[in-house]
């Protein structure tokens, strides 16, 4: 069974490796399988794995459904359909699921994705869920940021069966319909109510979001700091409802139900008591689940109790490795795309590790030796997991935990759950006991604060995949019983992750990445021992910026664990908006910028034309502005990069006064190889003579998927045409690199689009 279950999972991930989606016609291979299985035996394993692959892509065409077409994107579609997530509020609206039931416009004959994102901004109504509404929306294909080490948000739309993202149109009718009555509904709108509940019990509770978490599944709320704070200690997982919490309520469902049913002697005649608290085990785990919104931890955690419970039931012994290979399949059989989320790699190894290395131990255990272990090897043996997947692991995770798990476990959570169910009957007590359950966090949070302030608690670094198997196995041999010899030895095996090679460049040569930070700017230059970034992208939310999700990220990816110099080249949110978090996550020498009081660093000066320096044999200019001009577009700070084979010139927003100042005072040294259009290609910037002076063989440009400015403007890409100028944008390529060697010149490598494609990927 086991290696039946692994061989599935093989062949769903193989699935999902691909490029592009194959037809679904392939899917009725499926029903050959079993003619093979039953005359073939030495074909097994394999059908296994093709059963795997085949049932990912039928669920991908039948359930998940076509993405946006996209001669659709960017129009107005009026629909009809319904709410089918919990309203997620934003800073200037709503956000939530919408599944399409039909579009009203008898013209729009293009089938429509099943389910989308949308956001309602403004003074939305109080949406619920269930409830069906006639929208006008302008729906587009899904995008995300594409850079090395980022995120994949195209990739979580799909996971999360999105094929499309979109708001609802102002000026438009917008008109409730009634309620859809389904079980799927019921539950969600049973979730929304709850939730509703706590926030009008805690109201601006400082950790709300955390108990609303615990209760119904919904992190949205919880503070960036409170989750920084998570995981920095390694706790965040508690604020997933997985299997400790799911195993805790099954075991007081199963203790009260054991109580009341053996003190009604006519129930206990006709049904064993220890057989009814199985069936009051798995109700109240199934219930659980249910207002988590059976995320994939939740369902491995109510698979593996229902094995185990049936097991107790027949009265047999369930073994470990059999409950988990049962869920393994079960999980995949429900949805293959669970395989994209983290949350699935991470419960199911959390679950092997433990299994592993306490279970397998000989001899008795004492109750406070296996949670000490449990903490470690849960804390360790995940950690190179945590690393290639988050580039971030905490070391003092096994500590964290030792606290955190006991006191959420067994008294925030009780509290909540018990709020929870006489919250219809008498709401004054669930809003004493939620009122509890807020004073345990509050006592629990300093605590956390300390740990994660600890020196030397954070191990942050993006080992490459190939480092992941080594690891395992060292730590399978590190974590083994007792009397397995050597167990030191396995450590070896973790150097490869400790000490991954390093990306070298030569001396004189350098490179210049252009990030995908959407409608902003953000290029990082590398030099053989060196790193400068040139601005840092826009800040789109509280939660959300690109200093965050792909600065940081990707200088991590390539193993640079400092800033030698950061520019901001002018005050805009699309080019400053993530200084403060590339500030705060990575050590910076220097910083450069039109407003230094704006960036909080001791070495932060003013940028001004004449500043130079020369690192690795490549030389570094200031070109603009002069003193005393302001922070406008105009104003922006000019970089010029020269090495043996080739220049750069950076150029910011510059546009008008500051290119004209540009060509008069700089002449002939304007002469560059490589241009970042000014502006994004603005219809106000790269004037002829300009272009003309800077003489380039190649253009960059970064904008954002289909943007609202239409940058790049015609006349600027005509200009660059009529010149036979290549232009490399990021909206089309993600993040792309350029190197500049002084043997080779300028040298293009594929954008990260292109290079990194899944199926699930806008083309």
């Amino acid at each position: 069974m086991q290696i039946r279950a692994l061989v599935f999972l093989a062949g769903v991930v193989m699935l999902h490796g691909l490029g592009q989606l194959p037809a679904l016609a392939w899917g009725w291979l499926l029903l050959a399988a079993p003619l093979f299985y039953r005359f073939a035996p030495l074909t097994r394993w394999p059908l296994w794995a093709m059963g795997g692959f085949l049932w990912a892509l039928i669920h991908a065409h039948w359930v998940v459904g076509p993405p946006l077409d996209p001669r659709l994107s960017g129009q107005d579609i009026p629909v009809v359909g319904v709410v089918d997530s919990l309203p997620e509020p934003m800073e200037r609206g709503v956000r939530f699921g919408f599944r399409i039931e039909s579009a009203t416009d008898a013209s729009i004959t293009t089938p429509l994705p099943v389910r989308v994102r949308v956001a309602w901004y403004g003074r939305s109504p109080a949406l619920q869920p269930g409830e069906r509404w006639e929208l006008t929306l302008r729906l587009r294909q899904p995008n995300g940021l594409r850079n090395p080490g980022g995120f994949d948000y195209e990739g979580w739309l799909f996971q999360q069966g999105f094929r499309a993202t979109g708001y609802v149109r102002d000026g438009h009718p917008a008109r409730r319909l009634g309620m859809a009555h389904s079980p799927a509904r019921a539950v969600d709108r049973l979730r929304a109510t709850l939730a509703g509940r706590m926030d009008a019990a805690l109201g601006d509770a400082a950790y709300a979001g955390i108990l609303r978490a615990l209760a119904v599944g919904d992190r949205s709320t919880i503070p960036q700091a409170q989750w920084d704070t998570l995981i920095d200690t390694g706790t965040n997982h508690l604020m997933a409802i997985s299997g400790l919490h799911v195993g805790l309520v099954a075991g007081m469902g199963y203790g009260l139900m054991l109580w009341g049913w053996r003190r009604i002697p006519a129930l206990a005649l006709r049904l064993p008591a220890q057989r009814a608290a199985v069936i009051g085990a798995l109700s109240c785990a199934a219930a659980y689940a249910a207002l988590a919104g059976f995320a994939v931890p939740t369902q491995r955690a109510l698979i593996m109790l229902a094995v185990a419970l049936g097991a107790l039931w027949l009265g047999r012994t369930a073994r470990p490795s059999h409950t988990l290979s049962l869920a393994l399949l079960a999980v995949l059989v429900i949805d293959p795309r669970a395989v994209l989320a983290p949350g699935f790699w991470l419960s199911f190894a959390a679950v092997m590790v433990i299994v592993y290395a306490v279970a397998a131990r000989i001899g008795p255990v004492g109750k406070a030796d296996a949670l000490l272990r449990v903490q470690w090897v849960a804390g360790v043996g995940l950690l190179p997991l945590t690393l290639v997947m988050f580039q971030h692991g905490s070391l003092i995770s096994p500590l964290a935990n030792l606290i955190a798990v006991p006191w959420v476990s067994f008294l925030v959570v009780p509290l909540v759950l018990v709020g929870v169910g006489l919250s219809p009957l008498t709401p004054w007590v669930a809003e004493t006991l939620w009122g509890l359950a807020h004073l345990a966090v509050w006592g629990l949070w300093p605590v956390l604060e300390h740990l994660a302030g600890w020196p030397g608690g954070q191990w942050r670094a993006a080992p490459p995949a190939w480092t992941l198997l080594p690891a395992l196995l060292g730590l399978a041999w590190f974590m083994a019983p007792r009397p397995w010899p050597n167990r030191w030895v396995g450590l070896l095996l973790l150097l490869p992750m400790l000490w991954p090679p390093r990306v070298e460049l030569e001396t004189g040569a350098f490179r210049v990445a252009m990030l995908d930070v959407g409608q902003g700017l953000a290029v990082v230059v590398m030099t053989a021992e060196h790193t400068l970034v040139f601005d840092t992208g826009p800040r789109f939310s509280p939660r959300f910026d690109a200093g965050e999700a792909a600065v940081v990220p990707y200088l991590r990816h390539k193993k640079r664990s400092r800033i030698d110099t950061l520019i901001i080249s002018h005050g805009d949110n699309d080019h400053i908006g993530g200084a403060d978090a590339v500030l705060s996550r990575l050590p910076v020498t220097s910083v450069l910028s039109r407003n230094p009081a704006r960036l909080d660093h001791p070495r932060s000066i003013e940028c001004l034309a004449g500043q130079a320096w020369v690192w690795d044999q490549v030389a570094f200019r200031i070109l603009h502005p002069p003193p005393f001009w302001a922070e406008d577009n105009a104003s922006s700070c000019v970089l010029q990069v020269r090495g043996a084979g080739g220049s750069l010139l950076l150029t910011g927003d510059v546009e008008g006064l500051g290119e004209a100042v540009l060509r008069q005072s700089q002449g002939p040294a304007l002469v560059s190889d490589i241009l970042v259009l000014p502006h994004h290609g603005a219809a106000s910037s790269l004037s002829e003579s300009f272009l003309d002076r800077v003489s380039p063989r190649l253009a960059l440009v970064s904008t954002g998927f289909d943007n609202r400015f239409g940058h790049p403007d015609e006349r600027v890409l005509e200009r660059l045409v009529r010149r036979q100028i290549p232009l490399l944008d990021t909206a089309r390529e993600g993040a792309f690199h350029v190197d500049v060697h002084p043997d080779t010149g300028v040298r293009v490598r594929a954008g990260y689009r292109h290079e990194g494609r899944r199926h699930w990927h806008r083309h």
